[in-house]
């Protein structure tokens, strides 16, 4: 499975501002396969050192700090000289080890002809101590399951090769919509999480996959359950496992009298951010004005939550696989097709996407393109045009307003209808 982030590894070994990188994600979204595919395309040689399998590599940075030694140490465990430029350097786990995580300080400022790049999920990287992280002195890569374009090239190449073709403005053949629809459907039950598109190239078994899923967030869960830090762990696994019928709510705003009855912020907000940073969930803010710059308008105890992998999130609350198939009016399709768009939407633009609501109703996403605020309206399939979302075109004249429905790629008037399987190329054809 071809991953983006390769592309973005590419760029950093040219670049002579190089630092060592960081990449971050939660666990089991496919850290560990890129850097290996990465090193295999790009480099002579590598050396790997895993600090959860390896114990004892612990003892070798608690003793040195001095990059030209840890490089020589590792040279002999590695069995084969580590060589600037030319021999990949494999951090994994690093969480397990601050020591290591606070070498790359050292190593950006004497020792960056050497190529470092090091991972950890986050559900770690949190317990390392502040101290320990080299602020400013890595580069850092956010690696998420995987984009609808991704799952795409992966199962079926050819469609995917036509996708990347389309431009803006261009006219989707029938045949092709189709097609793309149903892959699109596809991608709603099996996610981008990557052991679950694997098994679904293998076997084509809808039970595989969602025996996968069930073993993946009882992975989290017990993650959460270990988790002993200054967050209470209980209610860790209760924000997480509240998401599904938050989600459910008319409004869909989160509330922490619905995690617990009479929960408080105080309660639950560290559990909230503590799955946000370990990038479990992903927090969409309302904006109280929707203008430039966004982030000025955060309403910080205002916002709702989603889950980082749509297929996951499709589990959890139960959703049949027939629902989304059949084009049936399921009563969770419109939280789903969110979590969907938002998941494609992450790392497309600068400025984290929000979204607007007042009395009246409600814009699903705000996005930030330059100076210019874009509204987009979500629909699960044909609907119609919601009439706050047409009010607020009206009395706000924004440059572009985007409508994400099955009605296929046209524009009409001051909107754009952008099916839901291009919300990966939004920045593209707008």
């Amino acid at each position: 499975m071809r991953r983006n982030a390769i592309d973005d590894l590419i760029k950093w070994k040219s670049d002579p501002e190089r630092k060592p990188m960081v990449l971050k994600g939660a666990r089991q979204v496919g850290k560990t396969w890129i850097m290996r595919e990465f090193r295999q395309t790009c480099y002579d040689s590598f050396a790997y050192f895993n600090f959860d399998e390896e114990d004892e590599l612990k003892s070798l940075f608690e003793s040195n700090k001095n990059p030209q030694r840890i490089i020589e140490l590792l040279s002999l465990i590695n069995g084969q000289k580590i060589l600037p430029g030319k021999t990949l350097v494999i951090f994994d786990e690093i969480q397990e080890c601050p020591e290591a995580l606070n070498s790359l300080k050292y190593f950006k400022e004497k020792a960056n002809e050497y190529h470092i790049i090091a991972a950890g999920s986050l559900l770690g990287m949190l317990l390392a101590e502040p101290k320990s992280y080299p602020v400013g002195m890595v580069n850092l890569l956010d690696i998420y399951p995987l984009t609808f374009d991704e799952f795409l090239e992966a199962v079926d190449k050819p469609l995917c090769d036509y996708y990347k073709s389309i431009v803006k403005g261009q006219i989707i053949e029938e045949i092709f919509h189709k097609r793309l629809w149903e892959a699109y459907s596809y991608y709603l039950i099996i996610g981008g999480m990557p052991e679950c598109v694997s098994s679904w190239i293998s076997y084509k078994d809808p039970e595989r996959v969602s025996r996968i899923q069930r073993e993946l967030i009882e992975i989290y869960e017990n993650d959460f359950s270990k988790h002993n830090g200054k967050v209470n762990s209980g209610r860790i696994l209760m924000v997480f496992r509240s998401i599904a019928s938050q989600l459910a709510k008319p409004n869909e705003k989160f509330m922490y009298g619905a995690v617990r009855s009479g929960g408080r912020a105080r309660e639950f907000e560290e559990a909230i951010e503590w799955l946000v940073s370990a990038g479990i969930l992903n927090r969409l803010y309302n904006a109280s004005k929707p203008e430039h710059p966004l982030s000025a308008f955060d309403r910080l105890d205002c916002f709702k939550l989603f889950v980082f992998d749509t297929g996951l999130l499709k589990h959890m609350a139960g959703v049949d696989n027939r629902a989304i198939l059949l084009k049936s009016d399921y009563q969770f399709k419109g939280p789903l097709t969110e979590n969907y768009v938002l998941q494609q939407l992450k790392g497309q633009f600068e400025v984290e996407p929000r979204y607007y609501a007042d009395n009246r109703g409600e814009i699903d996403f705000l996005i930030q393109r330059g100076t210019d605020i874009i509204p987009i309206e979500v629909k699960g399939g044909e609907d119609k045009l919601a009439p706050f979302f047409k009010k607020y075109i009206s009395e706000r004249r924004p440059k572009e307003a985007i409508r994400l429905s099955g009605r296929g790629y046209l524009k009409n008037g001051e909107i754009t209808n952008i099916p839901p399987y291009l919300a990966r190329r939004i920045k593209e054809l707008i």
